[in-house]
């Protein structure tokens, strides 16, 4: 008993183990193959290896504006302790979530929708998908300005209809309340992304066989039943990528709040990225921004740890 209990311990590091191997034969008998690639791997040591490191190492430092960047003090994890304990980065913290969650989560229904809603062929498909791509392909800082335009409390649009058919006696001040400005940047930057959530699960959509969906109608299956037990299990790996993409550029996204809002007002809509900056370029505390920045690096390698699993997962079954 013990012996079966020891083989199944040590099966999966035998796999482990001559997957490595095989990996290592790959890639001692196309070494010459690798000199192609060399300049670009270099290109990569230095505008992104070296940046990553150099910003991991001053994360154990502190540099005072009063200070040349040589003259920097090691503090080792202080800079870190300062981040976590800080209350603003807990405050920041529940934005950033708010904002990544919501974001994602409706920009990906509303691609799936979309992408639903365009997969059926009609008279001015193509012409409705090119109409649909414009929020994804115009520019992230054109777009800012002109909902900041929009949202304006005075002269935006979308108050002064608010007040014409007589949903508020006032233009709604968005992007100057506290309670509401996250919401309204939310909704910003879902309008930008379900494009994207689109193109891919509208990929994903050719995966689905049409002969399971005609098997599943003549059984008497209803639309959402189609849709649940047919085609949405096909789009479980395409959405789980879609989502993961999502949430790191979410995480990530800069310009829209820091065009819009600038992370106000009384800090509202300040999330992860744009608190980076101000410490960085606003209070010049690279050390501590650092840190911070590390912070965000780990968070998006977790998401990218489980982004490479969701890709190789099929292929690690096609080769078993």
């Amino acid at each position: 008993m013990s012996l079966a209990i020891d083989r199944k311990a040590t099966a999966p590091a035998t796999a482990l183990q001559r997957r490595r191997g095989h990996i290592l034969q790959q890639i001692v008998e196309h070494r010459a193959d690798y000199l192609y690639i060399l300049p670009a791997m270099l290109v990569m040591l230095i505008v992104i290896a070296y940046p990553i490191y150099y910003t991991i190492e001053l994360s154990f430092f502190k540099t005072p504006p009063n200070l040349q960047m040589k003259d920097k003090i090691f503090v080792g994890f202080a800079n870190y302790a300062t981040i976590l304990s800080s209350a603003s980065f807990r405050e920041t913290t529940l934005n950033t979530l708010i904002w990544t969650l919501f974001s994602t989560g409706f920009a990906f229904v509303l691609g799936l929708a979309a992408a639903l809603a365009l997969h059926r062929e009609f008279a001015g498909r193509g012409l409705l998908r090119a109409i649909l791509l414009i929020p994804y392909v115009v520019s992230a800082v054109a777009a800012s300005y002109v909902w900041k335009w929009l949202y304006h409390s005075d002269f935006g649009v979308i108050g002064a209809l608010a007040v014409q058919f007589g949903i508020t006696d006032k233009p709604i001040n968005f992007l100057d309340n506290t309670t509401s400005v996250l919401p309204s940047l939310i909704v910003v930057n879902v309008w930008k992304e379900f494009s994207f959530a689109m193109v891919m699960l509208t990929a994903g959509l050719q995966t689905v066989p049409e002969q399971l969906l005609r098997a599943a109608r003549v059984d008497g299956a209803s639309t959402w039943q189609r849709f649940w037990h047919v085609t949405f299990p096909h789009l479980k790996g395409v959405s789980m990528v879609t989502v993961l993409l999502l949430m790191v550029a979410n995480l990530n996204a800069f310009i829209i709040p820091w065009i819009m809002t600038g992370g106000g007002p009384a800090g509202a809509s300040t999330i992860w990225i744009t608190d980076i900056y101000t410490i960085a370029f606003g209070r010049q505390r690279y050390g501590v921004a650092s840190a911070y920045a590390v912070i965000l690096f780990i968070v998006t390698m977790v998401l990218g740890y489980f982004y490479v699993k969701a890709l190789t997962r099929g292929s690690e079954g096609r080769a078993e």
